[in-house]
């Protein structure tokens, strides 16, 4: 009895010390968040003068959730030093609700913080960030004469269609650098008057107009270097498809061949002359799908003339075989449903299966790429027929009934031979010997 005291005072123990150690950890917890509150609220109060009540809203609207919330964090905690004895359970409890509200709180001021790093970082650097934008605004239009004179030779060399993307992207990048100029001005002279909020808007849209005239003038000297680089695919595969035609000039004869390779001259018929403007884009694209075509079906043409096709007469044959087959063996274990074990019953599913899968029939046209196909699917389904009548021809066998006095189904008297030793079965037996001798014929 003295162990068992002893036990219990010791889980006693054991969970006395348990609570204590979450309810300090809840009370570190609490003390953090509430220290984190006083110290976001201060970054709030600066991110307002750097940025405007507006773009701070999320963050103060954050604050006030937290607050709310952790007003019950705080009651809670309270609850857990009155005078009032607490049992494991509710400390437990609660002890879990204020480590859950104060992980929720500081996640949440996290994000909200986060957010408005960047942002702030930027206000911070303004005046470095305005001198960097008039700096990229002056670097970018020395860059303009240059941009025009490419348009110019590109204009000469390649179509308007070609050119779409590209030729309006002087007169835009030069509008954009004037926009990020201007914008640059306003958020400088609204930071000096004090009017944080539409200062740091108009330093946003003058970095995106700088970034935006950056990517439309590298465009067009991208654009002249991918174009040189499509001519020269272009005469490679020019060269190349002139080539495949006089190769396949040989099975011109059959159909898909001449088809593609009516494709393939058409396009190179179609290709713009030398010295007028061209979309060498879209010629390579129309030129390199006409190519890939002709080379599918020459490829599939000689492997086919490499192989003979199976003719369609033996894939009719092939059928009619494993039909016969499979009718014979479902006949048979459809007639001996009790006799017939679980081998030839498989064997018999899986011909079925396969004769369901072979979607033609005897007297239906076989497409000559599925001959070889329906040929070895028909073999199949007729060698697992023949193997589930070979099997059930086992079982009856084994379920004959042998014995003294002619009973047996292999040609015995017609006494009182039955498989119970006595009673007159002559039909049973007569049925046994049609179908024994059905199936010697057959296996014979």
């Amino acid at each position: 009895m003295a162990g068992f005291w002893g036990n219990r005072k010791k889980e006693r123990e054991a969970q006395a010390a348990e609570d204590a150690e979450l309810t300090r950890r809840a009370s570190s917890a609490l003390v953090a968040a509430d220290e984190r509150i006083r110290t976001t609220s201060d970054e709030l109060v600066y991110a307002e003068a750097e940025l405007g009540a507006d773009a701070t809203r999320p963050l103060r609207e954050a604050l006030d959730a937290v607050r709310q919330h952790l007003a019950e964090a705080f009651h809670l905690h309270q609850l857990n030093h009155d005078e009032i004895p607490d049992t494991s359970e509710e400390l437990q409890s609660r002890g879990a609700r204020i480590l859950q509200l104060c992980e929720w709180a500081q996640e949440l001021l996290d994000d909200r913080t986060e957010a408005l790093a960047g942002p702030i970082e930027r206000a911070r650097r303004a005046p470095e960030i305005i001198d960097g934008i008039r700096r990229d605004v002056e670097r970018l239009s020395a860059r303009l004469p240059q941009v025009k004179v490419t348009i110019d030779r590109l204009t000469s060399r390649y179509s308007a269609e070609a050119l779409r993307k590209v030729s309006g992207n002087h007169a835009e990048a030069s509008q954009l650098l004037d926009f990020a100029s201007h914008g640059a001005d306003i958020s400088e002279r609204r930071r000096e008057s004090g009017q944080r909020e539409q200062a740091n808007l108009a330093l946003e849209t003058a970095i995106e107009a700088v970034r935006r005239a950056t990517t439309l003038i590298d465009a067009v000297d991208s654009y002249e270097v991918e174009a040189l680089r499509a001519e020269s695919t272009l005469d490679a595969i020019v060269l190349d498809s002139r080539e495949d035609l006089a190769a396949a000039r040989d099975i011109a004869g059959v159909p898909a061949v001449a088809g593609a390779m009516t494709v393939l001259e058409k396009e190179l018929g179609s290709l713009a002359p030398a010295g007028t403007p061209t979309d060498p884009f879209a010629e390579l694209t129309r030129l390199r799908e006409a190519n890939a075509a002709l080379d599918v079906v020459v490829a599939k043409a000689r492997e086919r003339a490499a192989r003979p096709v199976v003719p369609q007469a033996h894939v009719w044959h092939a059928i009619d075989d494993a039909d016969r087959q499979l009718g014979v063996a479902r006949s048979v274990i459809s007639g001996h449903r009790g006799w017939i074990g679980a081998d030839a019953r498989t064997r018999l599913a899986e011909a079925e299966r396969i004769r369901l899968d072979l979607a033609w029939s005897s007297g239906t046209p076989v497409p000559e790429d599925d001959r070889d196909q329906a040929m070895a699917d028909a073999r199949r389904c007729g060698q697992l027929a023949s193997e589930a009548l070979q099997l059930a021809q086992r079982d009856i066998d084994s379920s004959r009934p042998q014995g003294p006095g002619g009973g047996n189904w292999g040609g015995g008297g017609w006494g009182g031979g039955n498989r119970g030793g006595g009673g007159d079965v002559m039909g049973g037996i007569l049925g046994g010997l049609v179908i024994g001798s059905i199936l010697d014929g057959i296996f014979d």
